[in-house]
C-alpha cells in the first residue's frame, strides 16, 4: 500500500514539474507594433527602439521604449537565422519579448530578449514618404518637347514640375549626334532630381520609326507576321531595343498587340502582326521578351484592342460595338497572354466601346482599366494612356477633365506629347484636384509605387552616353534581315 502511495505521489510531482516547465517555455509577447523611432549609442549602434501598437489578446502593452542589449536576439518571422541589429528599421513591424522587469511608465520601458521582424520596411514606400506632392504628381507624366535641343520649357518641366519622363518624335530627331546630345542634356538637367527619367520612343519598326536616317530600317510587323518565326520576332525585339538603348532610351511603346481584323482600319494595318490572334499573341510576346532582354521597358499596346476600328484616334474618337464576351474571345487574347508572360506596362487606347462602357473611352474607363485589366486579367504593372493631345480626346473632351477621369479610372502615367501649355496646365489641374480632395494622395501613391518599382526593376540611371556605334547597329540589322531573307 505504501508503495502505491509513493508511486502516485511521484506521478503527481512529475506532472506538476512538466506543467511548470511548459508554462515557463511559453513566453508572452510584450508588444506587437511598428518601430516609430530608433536611437543610437555613442558608437552609432542601435541601442533603443520605440514601438507603438495596440494591446491584443496575446500582448501586454501598446507603446514601449525598448533597450537593445548585446544578447538580444533578432529574427525575421519564420526564419531561424539570427539578424544583425542594423536590420531594425523605422516603419518595420515587430513582436518583442521582454526580459526582466518592466518600468511601468508611459511608454513602458523594458529590455528586449527577442525581437521578431514580422514585416520589413518597403524601401519604395520609404522613398514615396520622403517625396513632395509635386514630385509624386510629376512621376505620373511623360511629356513631349519642341525642337531638337533642350530649351527653357523642357528645363521647367524637369526642374519645377519634376516630370517622370519624356517621349521623342521624328520632329525632335535630326541626326545621330543631335539625338544623342538631346537625350544626354535631358539626363544632365535631371541630375538634381532623385528619380531617373523614363526616356521613351515609339519604335515599332516599319513605318513607325523615329530613329535618325543614318540607321537602317526594320520590317513592318505585317512582314514579320508572314514569316511567323518566334526566333525572328525575339531577335527583332532585341535589335530594336539595342538600337534605341544605344542612344539612352529606356522605354519603347511597342510591340503592337492589336489584331488587324478590319480592312478599313486606317491606323493599325501593317503595324499589326496580322489578323490571326494566335500569331499576334505568339510573335508579340516574343518581341516583348526581346525588348526586355536588352533592359528596355516594352509597353504593349493598344488595350483593349485597336484592330477593329475604322477611325484613326489621332484624328477622332473610334467607336467599336463589340461586347465584353467578344473582347475576351478575340481582342484581349494577346494582352492576357502578355500579362501572363510578365508584361511591364500597358498602353490604353482612346476608343469607345458602348457595350462595355457607354460613357467613357477606354483611357477614361474604370470598367476597362480597373475591372477588366487589373481585376480580371490580374495586371499589376504600369498603365499608361495614349497621348491625351490626340483628336479622340481634344475634339470630344476637356483635356484637364479627361486626365482626372483617367487617373480615377486607374491610369498610372498620363502621356501628353504636344504643347507645353497643355503639359503644365494638366499637371497644375491634377495638383488642384488633389488639394481639393477630388483625388486622394493615397490614390497618387498607388501609381507612384508602381512607377518607382518599374524604374528600380530596370535599374534606370541618368548616365551619359559618349558615342553611338552606327556601323555596328546597321551591321546587326543587316545580318538579322539576311538570315531571315528579308529585303
Amino acid at each position: 500500500m505504501v508503495k502505491k502511495i509513493i508511486l502516485l505521489i511521484s506521478i503527481f510531482l512529475l506532472f506538476s514539474i512538466t506543467g511548470c516547465s511548459k508554462e515557463n517555455v511559453e513566453e508572452k509577447i510584450g508588444i506587437r507594433g511598428e518601430i516609430k523611432k530608433i536611437s543610437l549609442d555613442d558608437s552609432g549602434r542601435i541601442s533603443r527602439i520605440l514601438v507603438e501598437g495596440k494591446v491584443e489578446q496575446d500582448t501586454q502593452y501598446d507603446k514601449a521604449s525598448i533597450r537593445i542589449k548585446d544578447n538580444t536576439k533578432i529574427y525575421e518571422k519564420d526564419a531561424k537565422k539570427e539578424l544583425e541589429v542594423n536590420s531594425l528599421k523605422e516603419g518595420a513591424k515587430v513582436e518583442v519579448i521582454f526580459e526582466g522587469p518592466v518600468a511601468e511608465s508611459y511608454p513602458v520601458q523594458a529590455d528586449a530578449k527577442t525581437i521578431i521582424i514580422t514585416e520589413q520596411v518597403d524601401p519604395i514606400k520609404e522613398k514615396i514618404n520622403a517625396m513632395t506632392l509635386d514630385e509624386k504628381i510629376g512621376q505620373m507624366f511623360i511629356v513631349g518637347i519642341d525642337g531638337y535641343d533642350l530649351n527653357d520649357n523642357s528645363k521647367s518641366l524637369i526642374e519645377k514640375y519634376k516630370v517622370g519622363g519624356f517621349i521623342l518624335f521624328k520632329d525632335n530627331i535630326k541626326n545621330v549626334n543631335q539625338l544623342l546630345s538631346l537625350i544626354n542634356s535631358l539626363k544632365v538637367e535631371n541630375s538634381s532630381n532623385k528619380i531617373p527619367l523614363f526616356l521613351s520612343v515609339d519604335e515599332e519598326g516599319g513605318k513607325v520609326t523615329r530613329m535618325p536616317d543614318e540607321l537602317k530600317s526594320l520590317p513592318t510587323n505585317k512582314v514579320i507576321g508572314k514569316i511567323n518565326d518566334v526566333d525572328f520576332s525575339n531577335k527583332i525585339g532585341k535589335t530594336i531595343a539595342g538600337e534605341i538603348k544605344a542612344f539612352g532610351f529606356n522605354m519603347n511603346f511597342a510591340p503592337v498587340l492589336d489584331i488587324n481584323n478590319n480592312p478599313k482600319n486606317p491606323v493599325i494595318g501593317s503595324r499589326s502582326f496580322g489578323s490571326n490572334p494566335d500569331i499576334v499573341t505568339k510573335l508579340g510576346i516574343e518581341t516583348m521578351k526581346g525588348i526586355q532582354s536588352e533592359n528596355v521597358i516594352p509597353v504593349v499596346k493598344h488595350f483593349p484592342g485597336h484592330g477593329d476600328t475604322s477611325v484613326d484616334s489621332h484624328i477622332g474618337l473610334p467607336i467599336v460595338n463589340n461586347d465584353l464576351k467578344r473582347l475576351e474571345e478575340f481582342e484581349l487574347i494577346p494582352f492576357a497572354k502578355a500579362i501572363e508572360n510578365e508584361a511591364d506596362a500597358v498602353m490604353i487606347a482612346h476608343i469607345l466601346l458602348p457595350k462595355v462602357d457607354e460613357k467613357n473611352p477606354s483611357s477614361m474607363s474604370k470598367i476597362i482599366i480597373t475591372d477588366i485589366l487589373r481585376n480580371s486579367l490580374k495586371f499589376n504593372g504600369v498603365v499608361i494612356t495614349d497621348d491625351m493631345t490626340m483628336g479622340a480626346i481634344t475634339k470630344n473632351y476637356n483635356i484637364n477633365d479627361a486626365t482626372i477621369k483617367s487617373i480615377k479610372a486607374g491610369s498610372d502615367i498620363v502621356l501628353i506629347c504636344h504643347g507645353y501649355d497643355n503639359e503644365i496646365g494638366v499637371i497644375n489641374y491634377v495638383k488642384n484636384a488633389i488639394l481639393k480632395g477630388e483625388i486622394t494622395e493615397e490614390r497618387i501613391d498607388e501609381s507612384v509605387y508602381r512607377i518607382l518599382k518599374l524604374k528600380e526593376k530596370y535599374d534606370l540611371k541618368d548616365e551619359i552616353i559618349k558615342s553611338v556605334d552606327v556601323e555596328k547597329i546597321n551591321n546587326d540589322i543587316k545580318s538579322l534581315l539576311y538570315k531571315y531573307k528579308v529585303s
